[in-house]
């Protein structure tokens, strides 16, 4: 008889996938995290369905984007609209379903059998902790999300990594006996920036390699970028100057992050837990960190912000010895663990199952060809010259980036290639060859020599806005469903094998190998 995989789901806040050894970054940020995905599988191109953290933690538990979930905002949660999700799923399988950590989603702890939670960007559940938590707790609030210039003077068990963890441990070790799901979400390394020592200084400021623009890119690219960036410049004037600070303990913040996933995962091989517990580490978006002039998040859909690290290893999943070049979504995490679990994807669900990816199986290459992301809760784009009614005064110290002018209008991005295209609503597009300009500063919509590949690449997204229509609610005619709910073009569905870990180098892309690994042997590393 099979065991049933416990699964843990690891998510950070605001983490892009660029600042790691792995993807070439200067900087060791992540050195566990990056073994774990040579153990098991890893995707280049994976991206949030919205880089906003409510809708993308929606869509991850829905597998359904944005537009259908009908979560557009942070602040509309409430709106959810679902068929059976991922904790209905493993509910019917047996699991034991827990919380260690940010919820900031539909769920509820009605929802989980163990729920550790609500930690958030600014302190942890106030039952139960100490007065030195406290304190810490204050002292964040206190910073108001700004960037700190010395390290935080208090110990690293007052992080909330370090106490999620802890409350992670304690989850686990009550779901003896039963196969377990733990969601173990960090609000880290979103904003405040803060750091402790030793890992404040991890990273000197002068070692952060440089960023793609400053606030000139922002201003050159107008719209929500330039309205974003005189804000912050509104609110705290020369806050750009310590763009390398920023980067510093945002690189600092990710190591201590590793160090704590480190901490919980020694903790499942000391319990014996490991070898049967499926591992997916995720982040629901990314953090400008200085490029283009800015912090946090807020404007457009550039890579800084939509590209994520994803990685799965466990128990079935072929280990892979380069990352793999699909185009991938945090959607398709939902329908991909129904199929690790053996059970039906319900209908309504979006996303396509990465399963027969990860476990050796062939696949259809086009399925996979590209991948689609959005932003916006609907109206007209606000000018960058009008002031409408916010959510915070426009006096004063206190703002959000996500407002009524970053989040307004509807954006469409999609992403095939070394290309990327994006339109809104008001048709205007954006073309940008990321091989040659990686920082999207060069727009060629316009350029004739770049027709063919506009219009390819508007075919593709109007292929994905129709493919995103929902199909709920349903009535009495019944869909046909799409085995992993694979929906390539039926004379283009040839099964591309999956390479030898062996058969291509590190930086590699090439899926010309045709022999997979045998499942038995996947390294756990």
């Amino acid at each position: 008889m099979t065991v049933a995989p416990n699964i843990v789901l690891i998510m950070t806040d605001q983490q892009r996938a660029d600042f790691t050894r792995s993807e070439g970054f200067a900087l060791d940020t992540t050195p566990f995290i990056d073994a774990l995905g040579r153990a098991g599988a890893r995707f280049r191109h994976a991206y949030t369905p919205m880089p906003v953290c409510s809708p993308a933690r929606c869509s991850v538990f829905t597998g359904r984007y944005p537009k259908a979930t009908r979560v557009r905002q942070n602040s509309g949660a409430g709106n959810i609209f679902r068929p059976a999700d991922l904790m209905d799923v493993l509910r019917e399988r047996g699991y034991r379903l827990n919380l260690a950590g940010k919820n900031h989603s539909y769920l509820g702890p009605e929802d989980f059998d163990g729920y550790a939670a609500p930690y958030s960007h600014i302190g942890g559940p106030p039952a139960g902790r100490s007065d030195q938590e406290a304190a810490f707790d204050a002292g964040l609030w206190d910073l108001n999300h700004r960037v700190s210039r010395q390290a935080t003077p208090f110990p690293l068990e007052c992080q909330l990594p370090f106490r999620i963890v802890r409350d992670a441990i304690n989850l686990v070790d009550r779901s003896a006996g039963q196969p377990f799901f733990l969601w173990l979400s960090f609000p880290e390394p979103h904003n405040p920036y803060q750091a402790p020592e030793p890992y404040f200084s991890l990273f000197p400021e002068a070692d952060v390699p440089a960023r793609v623009a400053g606030p000139e890119a922002a201003e050159a690219k107008g719209g929500s970028y330039r309205w974003l960036r005189r804000l912050l410049e509104s609110k705290r004037p020369g806050y750009d100057d310590q763009w390398r600070r920023y980067r510093a303990t945002y690189c600092g913040m990710l190591r201590l992050l590793d160090d704590q996933i480190r901490r919980f995962t020694d903790h499942l091989k000391a319990r014996g837990l490991f070898d049967n517990t499926l591992l997916i580490f995720c982040s629901d978006h990314g953090d400008y960190a200085g490029d283009y002039g800015l912090q946090r998040k807020g404007a457009g859909l550039p890579e800084c912000l939509v590209r994520v690290p994803l990685l799965l290893t466990g128990p079935g999943v072929v280990r892979q010895a380069a990352p793999l070049p699909e185009f991938v979504s945090l959607v398709d995490l939902m329908p991909t663990l129904c199929e690790a679990v053996s059970a039906p994807i319900p209908y309504g669900v979006q996303g396509r199952s990465l399963w027969p990816l990860l476990t050796g199986q062939g696949y259809p290459r086009e399925e996979f060809r590209s991948t689609y992301a959005e932003l916006g809760f609907g109206g007209l784009p606000y000018g960058s010259d009008e002031r409408p009614p916010l959510h915070y005064p426009y006096d004063g110290p206190t703002f959000d980036e996500l407002n009524s002018v970053t989040q307004s209008g509807n954006l469409k991005m999609v992403r095939m290639g070394q290309w990327k295209l994006l339109y809104d609503l008001l048709g205007h597009g954006e073309l940008y060859d990321l091989e040659a300009d990686p920082g999207e500063l060069h727009n060629l919509i316009d350029d004739p020599a770049c027709r063919d590949t506009r219009l390819a690449l508007t075919e593709e997204l109007l292929r994905w806005t129709i493919r995103t229509e929902d199909d709920l609610p349903g009535a009495r005619y019944i869909p046909k469903r799409a085995e992993h709910n694979w929906q390539a073009p039926y004379g283009q569905r040839t099964l591309t094998p999956r390479p030898s870990p062996h058969g291509r180098g590190e930086d590699e892309e090439s899926q010309s190998s045709t022999t997979p690994l045998a499942p038995g042997e996947r390294g756990r590393g």
